[in-house]
């Protein structure tokens, strides 16, 4: 990452609240991008399954890869940006998105949609990775505002996608499916654009570009915690935004109501994404707001399981809420860090292994579908998950920094932002 920071009491000229606002628009735009190409998907996955002509274990590995693709790419996050400007990297990886994006939705071949997906999946990615740290790096007293912001933003991204994707389908007629997953790539170009006018940080140089350090995180108690928490709350979600509208299908919805269900899921969790990381940074707020979101994880799936044909709009909306537990671990991530250099370290150390943790979960949703007819395994699955939640969670909230527990990594001093979110 570029080791730049504005030095203290630095004047907010004109241009500088300009970069700012150019900065924080680039940062939110990509968060829009994050999970359209993951979130469309489920709505019109029977389609995709009877047009590539493919079983449900493999509409499984569909589901799954964009974990994996989290997972393996996120690790380049750090070098390339040690290489080269954090803004050209994003601007990059959203053009390889929309070449994705485009790819998956004209091919016949399952391979070749895969190598679409992997594609797509290069925006979101490193978006993930590197979103936190330039946070941390442009706006470290207004953290939770920020990462607020772009958790609002992705969320969002994720509900029109959900939301629109099989009407957009259905309105194109045979093979509309293609239409509904390739139209995404519009967003992807309109985001990256923003990343090519945004100013470098003041007093950066070429010569301050580094790359963060991974390794040494391995043994941070804190960090694995986080890690943990992280490929369990994933693992939730992406059960959710690639299986859900399927079961409801299965369950008799139309497959419009089942994609309206999922983007109404998505629209809910856009206000607790907004909401959470502020009250996340406070200290004596992380366990009840932990706690209140395992309350919804354990409501929503229950009345699934149970009820699945009756008032599942209510289902959905209270998973969303327990699905703040994701803009949640990314406050976090923030807070149990002290500089922007371990902010980018431990995102990308906690995110990637995290999605590393998540991939077996939509997969595996898949083939004991496939093996038993049924979706009893998906609910022992997000039960036991909830429960791991729960755990890795509380340890998650203790007050502790990874600096502290790592050899030369804590500063001399502790900044102003830090201190307060400390006393929070």
């Amino acid at each position: 990452m570029t080791r730049t920071a504005a030095a203290p009491g630095t004047a907010a000229t004109p241009d500088r609240r300009r970069g700012l606002l150019l900065v924080a628009v680039a940062i939110v735009l990509t968060a829009a991008n994050l999970r359209t190409a993951v979130s469309s998907v489920g709505p019109v996955l029977e389609e995709l399954e009877a047009g590539l002509g493919v079983s449900s274990a493999a509409a499984g590995v569909v589901t799954t890869m964009p974990v994996v693709c989290f997972a393996a790419i996120g690790f380049a996050g750090p070098p390339l940006a040690a290489r080269f400007r954090d803004a050209h990297v994003l601007a990059g990886a959203l053009l390889v998105m929309a070449a994705g994006l485009v790819l998956r939705a004209v091919v016949d071949s399952f391979p070749l949609f895969l190598v679409g997906t992997a594609l797509a999946m290069v925006g979101g990615a490193l978006g993930n990775v590197l979103l936190p740290g330039l946070v941390k790096r442009w706006f470290p007293a207004n953290t939770g505002l920020l990462v607020g912001a772009y958790s609002a933003a992705m969320a969002i991204g994720g509900a029109v996608a959900a939301t629109a994707t099989a009407p957009i389908a259905a309105a194109a007629g045979p093979d509309g499916w293609r239409l509904g997953l390739g139209v995404w790539a519009v967003l992807a170009l309109l985001a990256a654009l923003p990343w090519f006018l945004t100013p470098r940080r003041p007093g950066s140089s070429r010569g301050e570009h580094r790359a963060v350090r991974l390794g040494p995180l391995r043994r941070s108690p804190t960090a694995l915690v986080l890690t943990l928490f992280f490929g369990l709350q994933a693992t939730q979600a992406y059960v959710v935004m690639g299986w859900s509208a399927q079961y409801l299908r299965d369950a008799g919805l139309s497959a419009a109501a089942a994609g309206l269900l999922l983007g109404v899921n998505s629209v809910v969790v856009i206000p607790v994404n907004a909401v959470a990381p502020a009250l996340a940074v406070r200290q004596r707020l992380q366990r009840p707001l932990l706690l209140g979101f395992m309350a919804c994880y354990v409501v929503g799936w229950g009345g699934l399981f149970l009820a699945p044909r009756s008032v599942p709009w209510l289902w959905m909306s209270v998973l969303a809420v327990g699905m703040g537990t994701f803009s949640m671990v990314l406050a976090l991530i923030g807070v149990r860090a002290r500089t922007a250099e371990t902010t980018a370290a431990l995102s990308t150390f906690t995110q990637s292994w995290g999605y590393v943790l998540a991939a077996a979960g939509p997969l595996l949703v898949g083939v004991l579908r496939d093996v038993t007819g049924g979706y009893t395994g998906m609910f022992w699955l997000v039960g036991i998950t909830t429960v791991g939640l729960t755990v890795t969670g509380w340890l998650a909230t203790r007050p502790r920094h990874v600096d502290d527990e790592l050899p030369g990594w804590s500063p001399a001093a502790v900044s102003p932002a830090d201190a307060a979110s400390r006393r929070g």
